[in-house]
């Protein structure tokens, strides 16, 4: 039979077969993914074959195969720094939940989370939350956090979990897709998830005020089919995601705005820090590339993995 796995809890995995049923399923053997040294094979999104097995009154399905993963994406396993966790696959958008404070969700972040979008080849938008409680001034920030990404390329929505604004939007681009909803705890995924869809009811978690971060309430990723024709994959509160295995020479390739101008460079591998007539560098200088972005590229260049929530501008 085929399915796709919905729930991974570490050694079971929930399948729903192509006719609709769920069937609990354990995982045949040892399995070895070519090229991804993962912690755990087989992940929430997987498309895999399995046969049903039944022991007494228990039916059980044995995971046999998985088949090829259009995308996948990867945190860093917390104790072995050499393993990734793939966290999902074959996911078509994953939105970044963004706040400009309680908690902030500082550029490096996003950068690093579109990054690993475009190294992973999943369509990224920036949803810009808790809309309804900024001052002008903090509203102002976002509007030129938006002109910033939007001019490199990316969507970006303005919402608010809490009053309903632009939700509809969001469900009309989550429709017939699987979407994967991102962001610091605290940043309104649940409640934003709950304004989608009211029967999932994820638990929602308040912000302690002693750090502006909400406590993670998920601990294993899983998918939910909603109402509308869309699916949902809820991902345990992620710190960061792994920019793993990308080449030194390749990383400007995952940053579209430095892409565009690379063949301009003086040399073919040009790394933009500096190496003399690097069209990047005078793209910068002329404002045409925003400074956090290039400071971030340089983080990731250096594999400065500790600094997910620093801010390049000391406030």
């Amino acid at each position: 039979m085929k399915g796709t796995v919905y729930k991974s809890t570490g050694s079971w995995y929930t399948v729903k077969a192509e006719n609709g049923t769920f069937y609990e399923c354990r995982i045949k053997g040892k399995f070895r993914i070519q090229g991804i040294k993962s912690t755990n094979p087989v992940s929430v999104g997987d498309h895999v074959k399995f046969d049903i097995e039944t022991k007494g009154d228990d039916t059980i399905g044995v995971i046999k195969d998985i088949e090829e993963r259009e995308n996948y994406i990867v945190r860093k396993s917390v104790n072995l720094s050499k393993q990734t966790h793939i966290i999902a696959s074959n996911v078509d958008i994953a939105f970044l939940l963004v706040t400009l404070n309680n908690p902030p969700t500082f550029t490096t972040f996003i950068d690093r989370f579109l990054v690993t979008a475009e190294a992973y080849h999943i369509n990224s938008i920036l949803l810009f939350n808790k809309i309804d409680t900024y001052s002008e001034e903090e509203y102002g920030e976002v509007k030129y956090l938006m002109h910033l990404y939007e001019t490199i390329g990316y969507r970006c929505i303005e919402i608010s979990a809490k009053t309903g604004l632009n939700i509809d939007e969001v469900k009309e681009v989550m429709t017939e897709k699987t979407s994967m909803f991102s962001g610091h705890s605290g940043v309104g995924k649940s409640t934003l998830v709950n304004a989608i869809e009211e029967n999932l009811n994820l638990k929602t978690t308040k912000i302690s005020e002693s750090h502006s971060q909400g406590q993670h309430t998920t601990t294993f990723a899983e998918m939910f089919d909603l109402s509308f024709d869309a699916r949902i994959i809820d991902t345990p509160g992620i710190k960061g995601f792994g920019v793993v295995d990308i080449d030194k020479e390749e990383l400007a390739n995952y940053f579209p705005e430095f892409f565009e101008l690379k063949s301009g460079c003086k040399f073919n591998n040009c790394l933009h820090i500096n190496e003399p007539k690097c069209a990047v560098k005078d793209a910068l200088e002329d404002g045409k590339i925003a400074w956090s972005r290039y400071k971030s590229y340089l983080q990731i260049l250096e594999g400065e993995e500790e600094h997910y929530r620093k801010d390049i501008y000391e406030k």
